[in-house]
């Protein structure tokens, strides 16, 4: 027997999420089913005004709802830094940490050769427009992956031949966690990124 046709249809909506299923998705429909009208209508409303009023931040990228960012319009933040992300998420994760007090910017992905992403599919050119004599720091807080790896270092490239100083954000052993399970790449990271105590 085969489900509805507006069940199966919110089904495959739901499995259109990052780490949903077949399995998954039809919990949540289930789940729906049993919530009162008002919930589904707002829960509804709330999926069409994230895409009615969510738009990328016009100088760093990040999301916002108006042109500009709360970040960027903040002129009590370090004008003089740029930490560069990958995705608005990393800017969340920054901020929770309230340690860094400069500005953003979001490049919405890393280079990819397995995915074809090229320099031109990320938010680059916007981040140089914005470099000038106030700038001191551009710190790369790309992920450390085989991709964040690489856009960092084409980034730190680019960066050298305008005389822009550039750094990585430290990797290598998480907190609590064990040299001898840790992979190789991991322990040469720890190893270059050690500091004097």
């Amino acid at each position: 027997m085969e489900y509805p046709h507006s069940f199966e249809e919110l089904v495959e909506c739901f499995k259109m999420l990052p780490g949903i299923g077949t399995k998954g998705a039809e919990r949540l429909v289930y789940h729906v089913l049993s919530m009162d009208f008002e919930q589904v209508e707002r829960f509804s409303d709330a999926l069409l005004n994230l895409k009615k009023n969510i738009h990328y931040c016009q100088k760093c990228g990040h999301i916002c709802e108006g042109d500009i960012c709360e970040i960027c319009q903040d002129s009590t933040r370090d004008q003089t830094t740029i930490c560069v992300v990958e995705s608005p998420k990393d800017v969340f994760a920054m901020e929770k940490l309230k340690e860094y007090h400069g500005l953003y910017h979001v490049l919405h992905g890393t280079i990819s050769i397995m995915d074809g992403k090229t320099i031109d599919d990320l938010n680059i050119q916007s981040l140089f427009d914005r470099l000038n004599e106030n700038i001191k720091e551009v710190i790369i807080a790309t992920n450390p992956t085989r991709d964040g790896e690489t856009t960092a270092l084409f980034l730190a490239k680019l960066l050298a031949k305008q005389n822009i100083p550039a750094s990585r954000i430290a990797n290598g052993l998480p907190m609590g966690s064990n040299l001898d399970y840790a992979d190789e790449l991991t322990l040469l990271k720890s190893l270059e990124g050690r500091k004097k105590l």
